[in-house]
């Protein structure tokens, strides 16, 4: 039996993400596997208010931010399955982040995020986040379901 691959719009994820302007991290998910792993970006402009203060003249996604863009696309892995609709899932640990190169405004972070593990409430997963061909950021996370 064949995985279904589906995609989601930036409407379908804000059905499915709490998360809103301007913490709603990522615009689309590309390519998604309920229960095994999601790929999908967000696009970066000037107009992020980060931007505005990381750093004035020099402006650099922050790392923190580069991590819960990954976080939110890891939780489409599990949202989209009706076993776990309308739960909520927070980050309960973050551990071999390395950050590779910056993320600047007019770039488009791409992420992939595969699933590790599922122990009750506990869900570990592995993060990718590429700008072009370029390693941005990589970490193992952990969530928990409250």
């Amino acid at each position: 039996m064949s995985e279904e691959v589906i995609s989601l719009d930036i409407e379908q994820i804000m059905q499915m993400l709490p998360h809103r302007y301007p913490f709603l991290l990522i615009d689309r998910v590309t390519e998604c596997v309920t229960g095994k792993y999601a790929k999908g970006y967000k696009n970066l402009t000037m107009n992020e208010e980060f931007f505005q203060g990381h750093f004035p003249n020099r402006p650099i996604m922050p790392g923190v931010l580069q991590l819960e863009a990954m976080a939110q696309m890891g939780a489409s892995i599990l949202l989209t399955n009706p076993d776990y609709k309308d739960k909520f899932f927070v980050y309960a640990g973050v551990d071999k982040a390395r950050f590779k190169c910056m993320v600047r405004p007019g770039d488009r972070l791409d992420m992939e995020v595969e699933l590790v593990k599922v122990k009750g409430p506990i869900v570990k997963a592995h993060g990718k986040a590429f700008v072009g061909d370029k390693l941005a950021v990589e970490a193992d996370m952990i969530f928990s379901m409250v």
